[in-house]
């Protein structure tokens, strides 16, 4: 996605179409509110004919019987107006939020199941602010907005209509304002869509360094970077401040002209007609009626002008939503998935991969790997940082595609299987464990949401993790906060270790995966650890001589090619980079 001020501007209101899929499962409700809306209309518009017959007819012939007559008619058309203009504002209000809804959630799915790629290049800022922002302001145009744009422009064009037949000559005055208040709208509206994309960027850019900040907290204050980061989201603010101060003062400025000449317009009008009844060119009572209807065509002119600038704005978030709900992952089921055992066997083969990260091009993550991996074997994947060792385990959960080679599972190609099958065949124990805002149990419970209570506890038993959870002030279902940060990093690394051992997968990967336990924790989970092996295919990324020591094979990485591959004590004796390794990180050991 690129840049905020290299995004193309929204140039018309097509991007607003985008809503037409959203709306189309609601037709009924939409067909309801047009149709409550047509007889809100109708009743409105016929309240200055009945004002017309009661001026000429009950008034001027001052008839008692005449006037009571059309004062109930008046009434009757102001009550079935009220009644329906109710039902059209709850039922357009009903919809929009509805729709505002689905699209929240639509954008939300597509987002989610983007590739990392996606996630490389986009900030998570800026895809919160287009979730809330962005769909606030669609909100308000399909919802309210919606509706007072239905209802004006239904009464500008009834009313304009009857003006005509009302008084041709005076309609036809006013036939000529109306251009003289569109103009200065399109015009001042135009600026108003770019200050409001600017406004919008300005707000995800103080979203993006907001998340940023507390979502490292701690390395902020051990720095005392306190008050750095409290100048440069002042500044983000203030350019957010400025960018909305400007369009605010340009929607000031629509309006203000919009009102004045509409209100103008009319004044000149009724002048014009007030010397047309003394001069008996006309009734009073048409007088009076066309006076409504030149206020019903003013009010919905003026309301128009007004919602003209929330449209641009609609329109330019509902363009950002749009880049979201159009984007497509890089990594795709293909057309005719194929389709691996219930529970493969775990045999692995990584075929003279090549591969490098969208974000370095130039730089080989992988270069000419080839291995092979022995259903139920356990390997161990070691190297200097940067070797590639990561990168492999992020190429066979398939979160992207390497430039050449191809990746088997039980001699299956993996980019033949749908992404989501080929991830249930396998568990993932992180270096840096995540948590989610959710209790230790559904915590836990994320590593196979189907399965029961006592199923998570025995995995945390396993794990090593249930003493801890069970001192917690609630046990099981005590709120481990945003990020887990009411659990230590060894305390997190078992919670993950839990995980993978509900999830109980054919293959597990383990990055690191004792990286920040202490020596008793590290037993515990090691013993642990040994039992979820057996039987099934483990890949570890390791640097700790007890778990390299007791794999079945040692693959020794370096600059993304494999320089070795054999057991601990081989490898101290055949290779120099093992060597180099086993003495500088498990040397006193």
């Amino acid at each position: 996605m690129e840049a905020n001020s290299e995004r193309p501007r929204a140039k018309s209101l097509g991007p607003l179409r985008t809503l037409v899929p959203f709306l189309r499962p609601y037709r009924r409700t939409l067909a309801a509110a047009l149709t409550a809306l047509l007889i809100a209309s109708g009743a409105m518009l016929a309240l200055p004919i009945a004002l017309r017959f009661l001026i000429d007819n009950g008034f001027i012939a001052q008839d008692v019987g005449t006037v009571n007559r059309y004062f109930g008619w008046f009434l009757a058309a102001a009550l079935v107006f009220s009644a329906f203009a109710a039902l059209r504002y709850y039922l357009v209000s009903w919809l929009g939020e509805r729709v505002v809804a689905d699209l929240r959630n639509a954008v939300y799915q597509r987002v989610i199941g983007m590739d990392p790629t996606f996630f490389e290049v986009t900030k998570t800022g800026e895809v919160l602010s287009r979730l809330t922002t962005d769909t606030t302001l669609v909100q308000s145009i399909s919802g309210v907005g919606l509706s007072i744009a239905l209802r004006s422009s239904l009464n500008l064009v009834g009313g304009l209509a009857l003006l005509i037949l009302t008084s041709p000559r005076l309609a036809a005055y006013t036939m000529v304002g109306i251009p003289l208040v569109i103009l200065p709208v399109l015009v001042v509206g135009r600026r108003i869509r770019k200050l409001s994309r600017q406004s919008q960027d300005r707000v995800a850019d103080t979203s993006g360094l907001a998340g940023e900040t507390l979502n490292a907290i701690q390395t902020v204050q051990a720095f005392t970077l306190e008050s750095l980061q409290a100048k440069r989201y002042a500044e983000a603010v203030k350019a957010s401040f400025i960018t909305a101060i400007r369009r605010v003062r340009m929607y000031a400025w629509l309006t203000a002209i919009a009102t004045s000449l509409v209100f103008a317009s009319i004044t000149f009008i009724l002048w014009l007609g007030s010397r047309a009844v003394l001069a008996g060119e006309m009734s009073g009572g048409q007088l009076g009626q066309f006076l409504m209807y030149a206020m019903v065509v003013g009010s919905s002119a003026a309301a128009l002008s007004s919602l003209w600038g929330e449209i641009q704005r609609a329109a330019g978030a509902m363009e950002r939503l749009s880049e979201l709900l159009q984007a497509e992952p890089a990594i795709q089921a293909p057309p005719d998935p194929e389709h691996l055992a219930a529970r493969a066997s775990g045999r692995i083969r990584f075929e003279n991969l090549g591969f490098h990260y969208p974000s370095r091009p130039d730089t080989l993550a992988l270069d000419d790997f080839s291995l092979e991996v022995r259903p139920g074997e356990t390997l161990a994947i070691v190297g200097p940082s940067g070797a590639g060792k990561s990168t492999s385990f992020q190429l066979l959960l398939r979160f992207y595609e390497p430039a050449t080679g191809r990746i088997l599972i039980d001699d299956t190609d993996i980019s033949r299987l749908d992404p989501g099958d080929l991830r249930r065949q396998i568990g993932l124990v992180p270096q840096e464990t995540v948590l989610f805002g959710e209790s230790a149990l559904e915590n836990i419970r994320y590593g196979r949401p189907d399965a029961s209570d006592e199923e998570v506890k025995q995995a945390a038993v396993l794990a090593a993790a249930d003493e801890f959870i069970s001192a917690l002030p609630e046990a099981y279902e005590t709120f481990l906060g945003e990020r887990g940060t009411r659990l230590s990093g060894g305390q997190r690394q078992r919670i993950a270790i839990a995980r993978a051992i509900l999830k109980d997968p054919p293959i597990l990967l383990l990055d690191e995966a004792t990286s920040s336990l202490d020596a008793e924790s590290e037993r515990l989970v090691q013993a642990a650890l040994e039992s979820l092996m057996e039987n099934r295919t483990t890949l570890v990324i390791a640097h700790r001589l007890a778990t390299v020591k007791k794999v079945d094979r040692i693959v020794v990485m370096n600059h993304g090619r494999i320089e070795a591959v054999g057991t601990h004590d081989e490898l101290i004796r055949d290779n120099e980079l093992y060597a180099h390794l086993a003495e500088l990180q498990f040397g006193n050991l």
